[in-house]
């Protein structure tokens, strides 16, 4: 890994704007916000874009607007379709895309106006085959950035191992949209249909494909977190179950696939502990299916008791949250009684003390 603590990438001046982007757009009953998303992707300092708008079924009048700003860009391709997730809708897109690089923006997001010239600029002057962003979390009331003009070269499987330990400082996350990739990296690899979670197996793959990756630590793309309706609000809930944790294990395959199993034993990890933290999200809820979820949570904990010692062992473990999973394996009752008095009393104490 090569890190860069102040850098710029290059300006792109139009006449060299040779290398074509593809930049799919998925866009379903998000009509509100779906115009700023377009303009924000038509308004790049970059001009050499295939914005193709894959409209997937939507009912309030989103289709209209898709065919109203293609009126006013002929960059800008809609294709208009049944409702079957973003997942076939980038799919889709992917299938008609001929750029040489490839991104993507969910249409109710936008993006800076530098983005697609600044991660396209890393990408060549690096020779990468994948660009990543840092990105904004954006609040009804407040903005979340941690940007710095911090940059990384990752070589071979480095960006892979950052984004399967979680590291903060990488903000690579499973979101397809902060990547800018090359479209050999592409090739074949599809999302799923019918699911959420679908980025989850697809990031971890194209990762794992991508020789080398530049990450940029300044923030180029803003994800808009708290929208009403959006499936990404939605905490834990029956696809935690069909889709979430089916999407984990294969992730988890993957990994093994590559004959990288230390870090699958790091990914099943963190998955453990987001089970724990699920299981105490439902406690405190007061979710009609709350006891059919408890027991679920505690059926896939139990399923994979067998390798907790192997996984608990991992590089990234911390000794406290082995201990959580010890405990809860002795009795989930004992378990969350014990996070409730560290919740009540002990975690207070801690916080008193430091001030």
């Amino acid at each position: 890994m090569k890190q860069i603590p102040d850098y710029q990438a290059p300006h792109i001046p139009l006449e060299r704007q040779t290398e074509l982007i593809s930049v799919i757009v998925t866009a379903y009953n998000i009509a509100p916000y779906l115009e700023r998303g377009v303009k924000s992707i038509l308004n790049q300092t970059y001009r050499n874009l295939e914005i193709i708008l894959v409209d997937d079924g939507s009912t309030d009048g989103g289709g209209k607007i898709c065919d109203r700003l293609a009126g006013q860009d002929d960059r800008l391709i809609v294709i208009h379709k049944e409702n079957r997730g973003p997942g076939d809708a980038r799919n889709v897109g992917m299938d008609i895309a001929k750029g040489s690089f490839i991104g993507f923006v969910d249409g109710d997001d936008w993006i800076d106006a530098d983005m697609y010239e600044r991660m396209l600029s890393a990408a060549l002057s690096w020779q990468a085959d994948m660009a990543i962003c840092r990105y904004r979390r954006v609040y009804r009331d407040h903005t979340e950035d941690a940007s710095t003009n911090r940059a990384a070269v990752f070589e071979g499987q480095e960006a892979l191992q950052v984004y399967v330990e979680e590291r903060e400082e990488y903000d690579i996350q499973n979101a397809a949209w902060n990547k800018l990739y090359r479209r050999e990296v592409l090739q074949e690899l599809r999302f799923s249909v019918g699911k959420w979670y679908e980025d989850v197996v697809f990031s971890a793959k194209a990762l794992g494909r991508a020789g080398r990756c530049v990450y940029l630590d300044s923030a180029a793309y803003n994800y808009i977190i708290d929208r009403e309706g959006s499936i990404m609000n939605v905490k834990i809930n029956s696809r935690t179950f069909t889709d979430q944790i089916p999407a984990y294990r294969e992730r988890s395959d993957y990994l093994c696939s590559l004959g990288r199993e230390d870090l699958a034993d790091i990914h099943d990890y963190f998955v453990y502990k987001r089970l724990l933290l699920f299981y105490n999200q439902v406690k405190k809820s007061g979710m009609p299916e709350k006891k059919d979820y408890l027991n679920k949570i505690a059926n896939v904990i139990n399923e994979g008791r067998a390798d907790f010692e192997r996984i608990y062992g991992c590089i990234a473990a911390n000794p406290n949250e082995r201990k959580k999973m010890e405990l809860f394996l002795k009795s989930p009752r004992l378990y969350w009684g014990v996070m409730c008095i560290n919740e009540a009393v002990i975690l207070p104490l801690k916080r008193r003390r430091r001030r």
